[in-house]
């Protein structure tokens, strides 16, 4: 899918990544949809964006969430791109956990994004086409003690999105995960309980780098697309030979 044009649905947009691929999205003519609960930001962000379309939405109110989608619809008539971004960490052993950060969690990783999509489908289906891209994390490729609740969410979010794309597919729908490393956004500084532990001493990833990858989603149709940790690596994010 070229993006020209086209409308893309960003949740989380008020920062980090969702505010980097917003940037991006509108840089290649497309119609950015700016989705988080601080309105003040989307607004300041929409503003530098032409053609952005603010949608304040907390992405864990599921009645939100659709009308997060009937809004766009109500504006451009159509969406060509889902890009669940919205999502919060949680870094706690897991004797740790208590399950009312669990639940808000998951909620927010696995409930908000399966609603998004159910609230999608129907339009890119009238439409004979579609991208949907679940961000994903690193972390659940491999074990990191202090994640496994963070991770068992998105390894959640990983297999509805692998049963989707088989189930959409003929629909013209095609949905892509993106799996980020550690990334230099105010993530971190907003985690449900927890704090961060150095990994190593391995440099973050740009929002922007990661916003790259989002794009190749988009484009190329991949399954998945990994940002490999350590150094950004510009063949993580280029489209294949062929694809513009």
């Amino acid at each position: 899918m070229e993006l020209a044009g086209k409308v893309v649905l960003i949740t989380g947009a008020s920062s980090g990544i969702g505010e980097a691929t917003a940037r991006l999205v509108a840089e290649l003519g497309a119609l950015p949809v700016l989705s988080a609960r601080r309105a003040h930001r989307l607004e300041a962000l929409a503003r530098e964006l032409p053609g952005a379309l603010v949608v304040p939405t907390d992405m864990r109110d599921s009645e939100q969430v659709r009308r997060m989608v009937e809004t766009t619809l109500e504006h451009h008539g159509r969406v060509d791109v889902l890009v669940n971004n919205a999502g919060q960490g949680l870094h706690v052993p897991l004797e740790h956990v208590s399950l009312e950060d669990f639940t808000i969690v998951t909620e927010l990783n696995v409930y908000a994004p399966l609603v998004a999509m159910q609230a999608v489908i129907p339009a890119m289906r009238r439409q004979g086409s579609g991208a949907i891209v679940n961000i994903s994390s690193g972390t659940t490729r491999t074990i990191i003690r202090g994640l496994g609740a963070y991770a068992a969410t998105k390894s959640a979010l990983n297999m509805l999105s692998v049963v989707a794309r088989e189930e959409l597919a003929s629909d013209g729908i095609v949905v892509s995960l993106v799996y980020p490393w550690v990334t230099a956004t105010e993530f971190h500084q907003s985690l449900r309980a927890g704090q961060v532990r150095p990994e190593g001493h391995m440099p973050p990833h740009s929002a922007e780098h990661v916003a790259r990858g989002i794009i190749r989603a988009i484009r190329c149709g991949e399954a998945e697309v990994v940002l490999t940790p350590g150094p950004e690596r510009p063949e993580d994010v280029e489209a294949p030979a062929g694809v513009v």
